[in-house]
C-alpha cells in the first residue's frame, strides 16, 4: 500500500468533483472520502445537499463500506433521506491503489426531493399512490452524531433499554455496530459506552465476546478480533 499513490489519486480527484457539479446543477453534491481518517473523512467536497464540509465525517452507509474494508464493492442508486426531510439518490463509489486496497470513496449525492413531490402529484392526479419507506442517514461534519445515530436505531429496532437486553441480544447489538465499522472510528467504544450507560471496560468486554463468540467473523470468514482505533485492547 502507497500512501503517496492514495494522496496522487485524491488529489487528481478533487478538481473533478467541482466540474460533475457544475454539470448536474446544484441540487448534486460530490464528496471524496479518505477512510485513512474516518472520523473525518471528507477532504473534497462540491455542492450543498446533505451540508458538510471539509472535515466533516461519513454517513452510515460510508461506515459500512469501512467495515468491509478491501471486500467492499460500489453502493449504486440508492435512496435515503436526511434528517432535515430532503429525499436523497447516491451512488458511492469505493477508492482503491493498484495493489487493490480500498482506501476512500467518491460520492454523488442528488436532491431528489422535488421530483419525489412532482411523481408524488402525478400519481395521485391519475390514482396510482403509495411508495416505500425510505430510511433516515445521517450526514452530520461530527462523527459522533452518525454514531449515536447508528446505536439509537439499533436500540429503536429492539424496542428495549439496555437494562432490558438479554446476554445474547447485547453480544448482536455489538456485533451489529462492529460489522457497521462503528469501532473503526476512534473513540468510538466510549461514546458507544456512554450512550449505553455502561462503562467503557464493558464495552470492550462486550465487543471482544461478539468478536470471538458463535457467529462471529471476518472479512475473510474467520473469527474476528482486534483492536479499535483508540489503540486499546477490544
Amino acid at each position: 500500500m502507497s500512501a503517496k499513490e492514495q494522496d496522487a489519486i485524491i488529489a487528481a480527484l478533487t478538481p473533478v468533483i467541482d466540474g460533475i457539479v457544475r454539470t448536474l446543477g446544484s441540487f448534486c453534491e460530490v464528496v471524496v472520502h479518505d477512510f485513512r481518517r474516518p472520523e473525518r473523512s471528507v477532504v473534497a467536497i462540491a455542492g450543498t445537499v446533505t451540508g458538510r464540509t471539509v472535515g466533516g465525517s461519513m454517513s452510515e452507509i460510508g461506515m459500512g463500506i469501512l467495515a468491509r474494508g478491501d471486500e467492499a464493492t460500489d453502493e449504486l442508486n440508492y435512496i435515503t433521506r436526511t434528517q432535515d426531510g430532503k429525499l436523497v439518490k447516491s451512488s458511492t463509489m469505493v477508492l482503491r491503489d493498484s495493489a487493490g486496497t480500498v482506501f476512500g470513496a467518491l460520492c454523488v449525492n442528488v436532491d431528489i426531493t422535488a421530483v419525489n413531490q412532482t411523481h408524488t402529484l402525478i400519481g395521485e392526479l391519475v390514482g396510482v399512490t403509495g411508495s416505500a419507506a425510505v430510511p433516515t442517514t445521517t450526514f452530520d461534519n461530527d462523527i459522533g452524531s452518525v454514531v449515536d445515530a447508528i446505536v439509537d436505531a439499533h436500540q429503536l429496532r429492539q424496542n428495549k433499554k439496555w437494562s432490558e437486553l438479554s446476554r445474547s441480544e447485547r453480544l448482536e447489538l455489538f456485533r451489529s455496530l462492529d460489522d457497521r465499522g462503528v469501532f473503526a472510528v476512534r473513540g468510538a467504544a466510549q461514546q458507544v459506552a456512554e450512550r449505553l450507560g455502561i462503562s467503557r471496560a464493558s464495552a470492550y468486554n462486550y465487543l471482544a465476546k461478539a468478536r470471538t463468540g458463535p457467529g462471529a467473523h471476518g472479512p475473510d470468514g474467520s473469527a474476528a478480533a482486534g483492536t479499535d482505533q483508540d489503540g486499546a485492547q477490544a
